[in-house]
């Protein structure tokens, strides 16, 4: 284990008590490079923004427009940047990679199969975030481990192979309760499909409204049955930084 290895690991042991705030200030503070908060304006990610927006954090803002979003989502980023006083920076799909995914498999051809639906989160949502994160060094996700068993695993700091960079879920032991709250209480700006029953909101033709007694990823992709409701941007086996490893 190189030095580098050894000062993450003890920075993960650290983030571990901290508070979702001083998690964002301490690995400021450690020098790792940039910070880049991926914004899907969900009710997550709107609570860092607040949190970075209230302290001014240098953590640079981008979100993913994939072109099938909800008109509400589109709303609520206006609102967002006129709260506070910020522009998110807009990754989209090429139009090439759009073109030849709506030829290969129809406009709506996700709903066919797994590998189709993957493929169309791959044109519209891994691209650009690569994109996205070409130049950070840390990136800020709003992954709580409450959202679903394959989240639960995810540590609070952890080393992302695919994009080079480390990854930052500072909310991830908060629940749905205190967040909601936190949004409340600190009048947050929110999308009001939240007060619909959607507890995750992505493309609009991959999203519903959850049923009584569903969890909270259950909207997404709902007409597959079996396994994690995931597009692909986190991994299923995070890299742990917070143990040695085995």
């Amino acid at each position: 284990m190189d030095g580098l290895d050894q000062g993450l690991i003890q920075l993960a042991t650290r983030l571990s008590t901290q508070s979702a705030e001083r998690r964002l200030e301490t690995v400021i503070e450690a020098g790792l490079g940039e910070l880049v908060l991926t914004t899907s304006f969900g009710l997550e990610d709107q609570a860092l923004t607040h949190m970075i927006m209230e302290r001014r954090l240098p953590v640079r803002f981008v979100t993913l427009d994939t072109g099938r979003l909800f008109p509400e989502t589109y709303e609520v980023w206006e609102r967002t940047e006129a709260r506070y006083g910020l522009k998110i920076a807009a990754f989209a799909p090429e139009a090439a990679s759009v073109a030849d995914l709506v030829a290969t498999d129809g406009v709506n051809g996700f709903h066919r199969s797994v590998a189709a639906r993957e493929r169309c989160c791959g044109a519209r949502k891994l691209a650009p975030l690569a994109r996205a994160l070409a130049d950070a060094s840390v990136w800020v996700s709003g992954l709580r481990a409450e959202q679903s068993p394959a989240r639960s695993r995810t540590p609070i700091l952890e080393r992302d192979a695919r994009f080079g960079l480390l990854k930052l879920n500072p909310i991830l032991d908060w629940s749905r309760e205190r967040l909601v709250d936190f949004i409340a209480v600190e009048e947050i700006p929110y999308n009001p499909l939240h007060d619909q029953g959607f507890a995750s909101i992505g493309c609009a033709p991959c999203t519903r409204a959850l049923k009584l007694g569903e969890p909270e990823r259950a909207g997404r992709w709902w007409w597959e049955k079996d396994g994690a409701k995931e597009c692909g941007l986190h991994p299923a086996d995070p890299v742990r930084l917070d143990a040695v490893p085995a």
